[in-house]
């Protein structure tokens, strides 16, 4: 009976510290994400339509390899997550909120492709604080913009749209949801279109 109160005790204490350290560790990721203050909802002008085929391409991902959007092609329904900019405010909130959802994406037999602006070693930091993330995160880096400029969601400060766009198994665009950059989209829109590919 001692011996199981003393392991209680210790239990507790351990649960107290990784409660402690998380808060700690969440109060520090938040005293580092820089306030963008309201932006304009949307500034650029769309280069791709529904119907029309994905515009392919390769760019870096933090995990060290190269991700192609037409590597999928067959297998998976493709959702591209486009957010403005890494240590944003609603940023930091979006792609953690995925890591909920995960089951979503495989229950419609989709990825999703995290893609923004920023080079590989602030993509590393931000992701690290952020947590495990499972999806692949992209570098749109250089030539800075490319891909987000090629879907006509890089606006004219040189940062991307909050923008998600659907692409089948096909290839094919399927919806583009290109939201205000100051909101996170909402997830069961999300959910209703990839309900909709997967039939």
């Amino acid at each position: 009976m001692k011996r199981f109160r003393i392991i209680s005790i210790i239990a507790g204490l351990v649960v107290l510290l990784n409660i402690t350290a998380a808060h700690a560790a969440s109060e520090a990721f938040k005293d580092n994400i820089y306030n963008t203050g309201q932006l304009k909802p949307t500034d650029s002008t769309l280069k791709v339509k529904v119907g029309e085929p994905a515009p392919d391409f390769t760019l870096p991902s933090v995990a060290g390899e190269d991700v192609t959007l037409s590597q999928y092609r067959g297998k998976k329904h493709v959702v591209i997550s486009f957010v403005p900019a890494a240590w944003t405010p609603v940023c930091s909130d979006q792609w953690p909120g995925y890591n909920i959802v995960k089951q979503m994406f495989d229950e419609n037999d989709a990825v999703l492709i995290g893609i923004t602006v920023d080079n590989i070693p602030t993509l590393y930091a931000w992701t690290n604080q952020m947590g495990d993330l499972w999806f692949p995160v992209l570098s749109d880096f250089w030539p800075h913009g490319a891909v987000a400029d090629k879907y006509g969601v890089l606006r004219s400060d040189g940062v991307s749209e909050r923008a998600l766009i659907f692409i089948d198994k096909k290839g094919i665009i399927r919806d583009i949801q290109v939201s205000d950059i100051n909101v996170r989209p909402d997830l069961a829109q999300c959910a209703t279109t990839l309900e909709k590919m997967n039939k």
